[in-house]
Formats: C-alpha cells, sequence, structure tokens
C-alpha cells in the first residue's frame, strides 16, 4: 500500500489505507490542530530524530477499557504496603522529560525528541495533555502522559524510577478514568507489560468505531477529555 505524503493543510487520508505494519503518512507537522485531527482519526505520530514525522493507525490496536484493568496480587500488596502519592497534571513536563530518558528495550536514543515535547507541552497548555503523577516522599517516582479527547484517553508513554511505580500509575489513571466515564485507553501498541495490566488487541475497524460511537468526530478541535483530577 502506499505511504502519503502530507502537505501544510491538517489533512489525512484514511487511516484504514495504512501499511500492513500500521505505517499511514509521512510529512506534515506537530501543530495542534494537526494532532488533534490524527488523534480523533486513530492516527499517532510516532518518528525518530532527525526524521520526519511518521504517522500511523496499527492493526490491530492495542485498548485497555478501564475497568478492565488487572489488578494483580503482586501490586495490590505493594499498593496496600507501601501506597504511592497520587498527582494529577502536576508536573507534566517532568513526565514527558522522564519518558524521554528512560531507556529504550532495542537500540538507544528516545522517539520522544524535542520537537515532540513541544508539541505535547502546547497540548497540555491548551487542555487536551494530561499526566499522572506517582510520587515517593515528594519525588517523582513514576507516571504515565497522554492525549484526552472526549470520552477517550490515548497513551503516550510511561515511566518507573520505582519497582511497581509504572503499574499503579496505571491503575490510578484507570480508576478516574472509569470515575470520569472515560470509555477506553488506547495504549496503541502491544506490549508483555500492557498485557499483563489487561490491555488486550482488537481490529483497527473495531477500534475506529469505537472512536465513532463514542462521540468522537475527525476535527482539529475536538472537546477535550474530562480533567483526570
Amino acid at each position: 500500500m502506499p505511504v502519503f505524503r502530507l502537505r501544510e493543510e491538517p489533512l489525512f487520508p484514511s487511516p484504514r489505507l495504512a501499511s500492513p505494519e500500521g505505517l499511514l503518512a509521512v510529512g506534515g507537522d506537530l501543530s495542534v490542530p494537526r494532532l488533534l485531527l490524527a488523534y480523533s482519526m486513530g492516527i499517532f505520530p510516532w518518528f525518530n530524530e532527525g526524521d520526519p514525522p511518521l504517522w500511523w493507525s496499527p492493526d490491530p490496536r492495542c485498548i485497555l477499557p478501564p475497568s478492565e484493568f488487572h489488578l494483580s496480587r503482586s501490586l495490590k500488596k505493594l499498593l496496600r504496603r507501601t501506597p504511592f502519592e497520587i498527582r494529577v497534571n502536576s508536573a507534566f513536563e517532568q513526565v514527558v522529560s522522564a519518558c524521554a530518558a528512560a531507556p529504550r528495550r532495542q537500540g538507544g536514543g528516545t522517539w520522544i525528541t524535542d520537537e515532540m515535547k513541544r508539541a505535547y507541552l502546547e497540548l497540555h497548555r491548551q487542555g487536551y495533555a494530561q499526566s499522572l503523577e506517582c510520587c515517593r516522599d515528594g519525588r517523582l517516582v513514576g507516571g504515565i502522559y497522554g492525549v484526552s479527547l472526549g470520552r477517550f484517553f490515548f497513551g503516550e508513554s510511561m515511566f518507573s524510577f520505582e519497582s511497581g511505580a509504572s503499574k499503579a500509575a496505571m491503575h490510578a489513571l484507570c480508576e478516574r478514568m472509569a470515575a470520569l466515564d472515560y470509555l477506553l485507553l488506547d495504549c496503541q501498541m502491544p506490549t508483555a507489560h500492557l498485557e499483563s495490566l489487561g490491555a488486550k488487541e482488537i481490529a483497527r475497524k473495531a477500534f475506529l468505531e469505537r472512536l465513532r460511537r463514542g462521540g468522537l468526530e475527525p476535527s482539529t478541535r475536538p472537546s477535550p477529555g474530562p480533567r483526570l483530577g
């Protein structure tokens, strides 16, 4: 299948036209209107330093309905024995920077470039990107950030400086999402870590239909999701 080259206008081809690996388009920028349109269409950016923006819509898609988070015995014991202090949107920039600095399992470097950081900080300033922080004795030890639109949270990255902190962050995020009637946490790509927390894969067609049925229509200015706290 062809990979589409984007122009200056914030437009995307149908995500159903993505390659078998999920790559849909190349080029464009990380402006707020383009990013919001992408997420509302089930598309996200993912590329390395020095590369042009690459836009993806994988099939299948990894998701986690908030009510289906798997709270393991070991995590339940950890949270009961040494609970973390949970904060929301108190250290967004630090969470993004910590995610960027986290070691990658394959190769070096990071896909969270300075350009990406600036783009998501602007999304945060405009109320579309949120973070959840795990703290211990006032120190940031884990967290997660993503983009919230309508009743959906599109997870971008998470990190952990202390054992169990990223799992605790996901658990706290899902609890808040469920309380606020969010429908879905988008995890993008599957990993063993995410699957251990209850994430599962569904067909892209089913994922896009969930977005549509949840009221998320393609838009450069969709409604931001409810504040997590």
